[in-house]
């Protein structure tokens, strides 16, 4: 840490940040893989300067970068991008005596509502008749959208999903999962029989002594037959579904699934806390979110007017 000098004025000299990047990442008493991730959004800010000729050491080069990944990215990239630069600088403040050159800058701010739509039932009913359960694939296919549509996963939790990660509680089949920032399987949805029967058919359609630890979802490519599949091959299976039954939209993704059910849910009469533990949203404003969508279509004020103006 001693060769990581600052110049005589007190301010970070010339490209400091490239030489103490590393050790910030060293330095982070966080799990390894978000490690990681803030190591790569910062390898990218420091590839950037480089690139451009900026050195990190003043505010206006944060800004410019921040210029630059809203020019590229959404809202929600520009933030994630900016959230672990902010930290590293932080970093800098407290090791180094020097000012926080990178405090009080925001990221970009989130449209409201949500980016994706949701299915109607008639939609997924097409969707799901569609599929030919009587192909290894299909099989396959149809348990993996059925799973989504019936409890909200998303695919990261359907791709870290195991055969012995279903069990039974209460007399009830339900599926424990690994959620978006968690290390272990502490949480589960319910599995109706519907979902269970559609798993359990593909699962014997392998043909295969699996062993409890398996990938519940595998590929079936000649490539990567029996190997687990990745979230960007449930994704490109999600979309083709859709695409097959004539659903080709950018607004309509596998996570349009996440949105189907949570929507259906609150429509079919579940409270808000029962759509929230179905989702687990961590923030229950998240699932009121989609209690508001619902009621702004089912009962806007728009009719009100037109009902008194005719």
């Amino acid at each position: 840490m001693d060769s990581l000098s600052l110049s005589d004025n007190g301010r970070i000299r010339e490209n400091a940040p490239i030489e103490w990047a590393s050790a910030w990442i060293e330095s982070l008493d966080v799990r390894d893989r978000t490690k990681e991730a803030y190591g790569k959004n910062v390898g990218y800010y420091l590839a950037w300067l480089e690139m451009t000729g900026h050195t990190g050491a003043k505010r206006s080069d944060i800004l410019a970068y921040k210029d630059y990944l809203k020019e590229n990215y959404g809202a929600s990239t520009v933030s994630a991008y900016l959230t672990p630069i902010r930290a590293f600088y932080s970093w800098v403040s407290v090791s180094f005596g020097v000012p926080d050159i990178a405090q009080g800058i925001r990221g970009s701010k989130k449209p409201q509502g949500f980016k994706k739509d949701p299915l109607t039932v008639d939609q997924i009913k097409t969707i799901l008749n569609d599929i030919d359960t009587g192909a290894p694939e299909g099989l396959r296919d149809y348990a993996i959208l059925s799973l989504m549509t019936y409890t909200g996963l998303r695919v990261i939790e359907v791709q870290r999903a195991d055969i012995s990660d279903i069990r039974n509680i209460m007399g009830r089949s339900v599926l424990f999962i690994q959620g978006k920032g968690k290390d272990e399987k502490d949480n589960y949805v319910i599995l109706s029989p519907k979902v269970l029967q559609a798993i359990q058919s593909y699962i014997k359609e392998r043909g295969e002594t699996l062993d409890a630890k398996a990938p519940l979802f595998v590929s079936g490519s000649d490539r990567n037959r029996g190997e687990r599949l990745t979230t960007r091959s449930i994704s490109r299976i999600v979309k083709q579904r859709f695409v097959n039954v004539g659903l080709d939209s950018d607004k309509l993704t596998a996570h349009s699934l996440r949105h189907t059910a949570i929507t259906l849910a609150l429509i079919g009469g579940a409270s808000i806390q029962q759509a929230q533990a179905m989702a687990r949203h961590s923030n229950i404003n998240t699932t009121l979110i989609y209690a508001h969508n619902i009621e702004r279509i089912e009962a806007p004020a728009e009719d009100t007017i037109s009902k008194m103006l005719g």
